[in-house]
């Protein structure tokens, strides 16, 4: 059943390449990898807040580290209080840790909602363009094609139309 999916959605790609070209492209890839996105996130990544979650992280990082190779040459030697004390040190050093992987997510996600919703008019702008001057008549995101030859990917020409038009 798959495979008949699969040859009847390679059937369409052809009837459609044979009326006109078709593309595929990764919208949110061309927008993110852009010169606009590529600022925001240096421009978030200096500021002292997020410098400062990002310290946190690293350094708690480090800590977990510094005691899981401390247990490893110790641990053999532990009493059962200091063996129960690493275990407590280590939830808590996992928990400060897991809380701050989460706020930086949450600022990146913010940061690529507030660039997606500022660019996505200008891509769509872009993408309209690039369609008229390749006279593309099928466009594709990347996700739902099964196959596709790198030459049919439009999404570094897509990053490039953006990149000019944000100038």
């Amino acid at each position: 059943m798959r495979y008949l999916a699969v040859l009847l959605l390679g059937l369409l790609s052809l009837h459609a390449a044979a009326e006109g070209k078709t593309a595929v492209v990764d919208v949110p890839r061309a927008v993110y990898s852009s010169d606009v996105a590529k600022a925001r996130q240096k421009q978030l990544q200096a500021e002292s807040e997020y410098s400062a979650l990002q310290a946190k992280y690293d350094a708690t990082a480090s800590d977990i580290k510094a005691l899981q190779k401390e247990a490893e040459s110790k641990r053999l030697t532990w009493s059962n209080d200091e063996a129960a004390e690493y275990q407590k040190k280590m939830e808590y050093l996992r928990a400060d840790l897991e809380l701050a992987g989460r706020k930086l997510q949450a600022e990146i996600q913010a940061l690529r909602n507030s660039v997606g919703r500022e660019l996505q008019p200008k891509a769509a702008q872009a993408l309209e363009e690039i369609i008229k001057e390749e006279g593309i008549s099928v466009i594709l995101k990347v996700d739902a094609v099964v196959f596709a030859t790198p030459d049919m990917d439009i999404t570094s020409k897509l990053t490039d139309r953006l990149n000019k038009i944000t100038e």
